[in-house]
């Protein structure tokens, strides 16, 4: 028996503005499980208010003359084996078994919310303490726990409402644990940290409202489980004693008459399922008003669009075409595409930049081509052609392609992120991330995997790569992470490096070490390279041409020798180009910068002759 949360902590991101919120909640509410349970919960609300009223003197009164009755017009469910009515009884039972179920589930998300929380506050051999003593509680079965408070307190009521609340504290503790600790390290508690805001005050005001949602959707759903337990502990004697009743009493007192009239049993029963089901589809509600994508919604959202199939001739001496590239995001009533009708090849041994302001699509139209774009986004295209194969099927990008399509991406393609310190698993020593490739894709053996691995890690002058194939990332210096990601994509044999903005987070002169690799790797096995970059700087000391990105859309494919001469024919390139500093600038004069609020045409602009 589980009374703890039935849903997972899911990764948290940000409150969502009230507005947002607003919106989600109309559809949440309207939708077949909105209206499931608010059409429940006004029935269940019911038999808990006036059930007593309506009924509770025609559930304790006994009629010797019709002892275990049969269904008839004045007892439709028929009677217990007191002469007592078995419909009046279970709707009587209602208002307690509910009642303790809310009760139970208050206390125990309550004292598990509190204990979850203390690790925030406390210092840390007082948070390890909490963190353990919570992780023991988990291991005892949730079932054998509750008959052990409940012995202990006592049965009863308010027992049996003890025995279960504690029992779930464990549940809720881990969770808050979970759930606040993901939050903790965030950079805005990071910052409130070194403002010296106390750690009391930071889980008032920047742990709890991020944890809040999730809390709230695991408690109504924990509520259901509560109200089943209740029902199992009374079934077993320990929880409500005569003359109280609730429907787990009564599933027992009828379970010995079942064969002489079956609602005895079945009726309290099936209120037991009722409940339980009300409550789920409360947190199902909940769920869906407090950010998880409404089904209903996504059902009846207009249909996406799929381009037709290209039938522009390919130029064999590509190694990357890609031709109307869109990328479609859910909006609240249809799709945006944060990339629309991109076009562009890229020869073999090209060094291809990409550059763009933050938010004009260049690491999405990269993710889209290496067929790394998840739900809830669809990447589409015309056709999307790598070293000789179609990645497009039915003019969708599959995020999860077939295994011979995954297989060529795998070892003919090589990605690398912005940040190596997010591609490596800090628990694993780095060596074996970067022979997995290789056993992965080309089915190399352990040991062949592993020389291989030691070579691709001196091809990017890693010293001595016996000794650090063993350490950790955090082992590594930043631009030491980034040869290592280098290497793992040259564990195959690829026709084409994507690297996404690989030296932002380097500092200058690993930058250079970095872009220098690159251009190693570029010369030495004609390697063609697609480089992303904000920082056109960087895009000219090593690429022969450019695309300019903005909006979602190239609005210009330049070489970098017109774009250094100044041959630039779009506006938005031109003023790129005029916002880089320059050591000819008067000193003291300001920054050029591109206003925030100038809008730039979004179509390839022809030269002028």
């Amino acid at each position: 028996m589980s009374i703890g949360p039935a849903v997972a902590a899911e990764s948290l991101e940000q409150p969502l503005a009230s507005g947002q919120n607003r919106r989600r909640v109309r559809p949440a509410v309207l939708s077949p499980i909105g209206l499931g349970a608010i059409a429940g919960s006004l029935v269940l609300a019911f038999f808990v208010a006036f059930g007593p009223l309506i009924w509770g003197e025609a559930a304790t009164v006994a009629d010797l003359t019709q002892l275990s009755a049969p269904p008839s017009p004045e007892h439709p469910l028929g009677t217990d084996a007191g002469g007592r009515d078995v419909l009046a009884r279970v709707l009587t039972a209602a208002q307690l078994s509910v009642l303790m179920a809310l009760a139970a589930t208050f206390l125990g998300v309550t004292l598990g919310v509190l204990v979850g929380f203390l690790p925030t506050i406390l210092p840390r051999r007082g948070a390890r303490f909490v963190v353990s003593a919570t992780g023991i509680a988990l291991a005892f079965p949730a079932l054998l726990l509750t008959i052990v408070v409940s012995i202990v307190v006592g049965t009863g009521i308010l027992g049996a409402v003890l025995a279960i609340g504690f029992a779930m504290v464990p549940f809720f503790a881990r969770l808050a644990q979970t759930l606040a600790a993901s939050v903790s390290g965030r950079d805005y508690v990071l910052a409130a940290r070194v403002l010296g805001v106390g750690r009391f005050r930071i889980l008032l005001r920047h742990v709890l409202p991020n944890v809040r949602d999730p809390l709230i959707v695991n408690a109504s759903i924990g509520a259901g489980g509560a109200l089943v337990a209740f029902a199992g502990l009374s079934f077993l004697g320990l929880g409500v004693q005569a003359p109280q009743f609730d429907w787990g009493r009564l599933l027992n007192e009828g379970l010995s008459k079942i064969y002489v009239n079956p609602a005895t049993a079945l009726a309290p029963g099936i209120a037991v399922v009722f409940a339980g089901v009300v409550f789920t589809l409360i947190g199902e509600t909940l769920a869906q008003a407090l950010g998880v994508e409404n089904a209903t919604r996504a059902r009846h959202r207009r249909p996406l669009e799929r381009p037709a199939p290209s039938d522009e001739p390919v130029d064999p001496d590509a190694v990357l075409t890609v031709r109307g590239l869109r990328i479609s995001v859910p909006a609240e009533d249809g799709w945006t595409h944060p990339v629309d009708g991109v076009d562009f090849d890229v020869m073999r041994g090209e060094i291809v930049g990409i550059v763009g302001e933050s938010g004009s699509g260049k690491s999405l139209t990269c993710m889209a081509v290496a067929a790394l774009v998840e739900e809830p986004l669809v990447a589409s295209a015309q056709s999307v052609r790598f070293d000789g194969r179609e990645v497009v099927r039915n003019g969708v990008i599959p995020s999860s392609p077939a295994a011979e399509l995954a297989h060529h991406l795998g070892t003919r393609m090589a990605f690398v992120f912005q940040d190596p310190s997010t591609s490596l698993n800090p628990a694993l020593h780095v060596g074996p991330q970067v022979a997995e490739i290789g056993r992965l894709h080309e089915n190399l053996s352990r040991r062949e995997a592993d020389e291989r691995m030691l070579d691709r890690l001196r091809a990017v002058q890693i010293d001595d790569p016996e000794r650090r194939a063993h350490q950790y990332p955090h082992e590594y210096s930043g631009g030491m992470r980034q040869r290592a990601m280098i290497a793992s994509g040259l564990m195959g044999e690829p026709a084409l490096i994507i690297a996404d903005e690989p030296t932002t987070a380097l500092d200058v002169t690993v930058q250079r070490e970095v872009l220098s690799l690159l251009n190693d790797i570029n010369r030495e096995k004609d390697v063609a390279i697609l480089l992303v970059s904000h920082d056109i700087a960087v895009v000219t000391s090593i690429c022969t041409r450019v695309l300019v990105m903005y909006r979602g859309r190239v609005v210009e494919d330049i070489t970098t020798d017109d774009l250094v001469a100044g041959r630039a024919v779009h506006p938005y390139t031109r003023a790129l180009v005029e916002s880089v500093p320059t050591m000819d600038a008067v000193p003291g004069s300001p920054f050029a910068t591109i206003a925030e609020r100038e809008r730039f045409p979004v179509e390839q602009l022809e030269p002028v002759s």
